[in-house]
């Protein structure tokens, strides 16, 4: 496993996703990658499963302090009334006292409210809500205005070989924050690209190890994808014993000429 170190803390650059994972079938997904080795979760107020989130993790066994777990407060809730009510919520979705990252999902349209969503953010970093706080989606100029506000750690973003990060990357790895990419396979939309599959089968690897390989490469990237089977999760965590060369980690980002977001 490869790591992030922030703010004295290691965070495992592969976590698993769990968007759209709903019920039994997340709970079960969720415990199968614990089982396997992910050390790293990634869910939402909007995901509707952080309670399946948080029994998953009571199952595994596992001491609290081993997982890495990022929630998210949704734009609905990022008002001055709203935003602890939810934090308050989610940890008891999640039966914990506290997450390891709170993220503001989405910025506002309004740079007033999103000011006051980091406010508020900040003040559940010293509640010990969050051990780090951080936002989502959001832009440079954005960022730059919650950073003076609050000890923001990292920005989630959509990033994978189709879609270019590297403005927002090269800001983050210069202020000492970290990206989190999301939809790191464009949603299933790369796996029968030509250039992709020539390069995993130079390395005898599938699309998506090759994918998520040349995003953990990139300094200041952590990733998490989505998978339920055991299948893709064992697949997508088996991509720490090969390193791609610094010619097909060119031939990979120069795909961003396709420009394409899939969220």
């Amino acid at each position: 496993m490869l790591y992030i170190n922030q703010n004295n803390t290691s965070i495992p650059a592969l976590g698993f996703g769990t968007y759209q994972l709903k019920g039994d079938a997340c709970v079960q997904s969720t415990e199968t990658a614990l089982r396997l080795g992910y050390r790293h979760l990634d869910t939402a107020e909007f995901y509707h499963n952080e309670a399946e989130v948080g029994k998953a993790m009571r199952n595994s066994g596992l001491d609290r302090k081993e997982i890495f777990l990022t929630t998210k407060v949704w734009p609905t809730n990022i008002t001055k009334s709203k935003f602890l009510p939810a934090v308050e919520e989610s940890l008891r979705q999640l039966k914990l006292d506290y997450v390891d990252l709170l993220l503001i999902h989405w910025p506002a349209d309004d740079e007033l409210t999103n000011r006051t969503a980091v406010d508020i953010l900040a003040e559940c970093l010293h509640k010990q809500y969050a051990r780090l706080i951080g936002v989502s989606n959001f832009s440079i100029p954005q960022l730059q205005q919650a950073q003076s506000q609050a000890p923001i750690v990292c920005n989630q973003v959509e990033y994978h070989p189709y879609y270019s990060q590297q403005e927002m990357l090269d800001y983050l790895n210069s202020n000492n924050m970290f990206l989190t990419a999301y939809s790191p396979l464009g949603q299933g939309n790369m796996l029968d690209d030509a250039t992709l599959k020539d390069v995993a089968a130079h390395y005898g690897k599938s699309v998506s190890q090759v994918v998520l390989r040349w995003l953990l490469q990139q300094p200041g990237v952590s990733v998490i994808p989505k998978a339920s089977s055991e299948k893709h999760q064992s697949e997508n965590l088996n991509i720490f014993d090969f390193e791609l060369d610094a010619e097909h980690m060119e031939r990979i980002s120069a795909l961003s000429q396709n420009n394409k977001k899939y969220c």
